[in-house]
């Protein structure tokens, strides 16, 4: 009766901003070198993704595919 679903994505938000309060810290404290360096990762990641989205995933077999065996 007491049993309640346990679900990640509290868990996954927590984390994530445990992780932005590092990245803050560590920018703080390493200084403007440090803030570079850290929009040149996210810029790199980020275009990553959208270069993967757009031109789709290698190896996909097309939607309509050619029939062999049509006469």
């Amino acid at each position: 009766m007491g049993y309640r679903r346990r679900d990640a994505r509290p868990r996954l938000a927590l984390w994530m901003l445990v992780a932005l309060g590092d990245v803050v810290l560590l920018v703080l404290s390493a200084g403007p070198a440090a803030l570079v360096a850290l929009v040149a990762v996210v810029t790199v990641a980020v275009a990553g993704v959208m270069a993967v989205r757009r031109t789709g995933r290698p190896g996909r077999l097309p939607a309509h595919g050619v029939d062999r065996r049509a006469g």
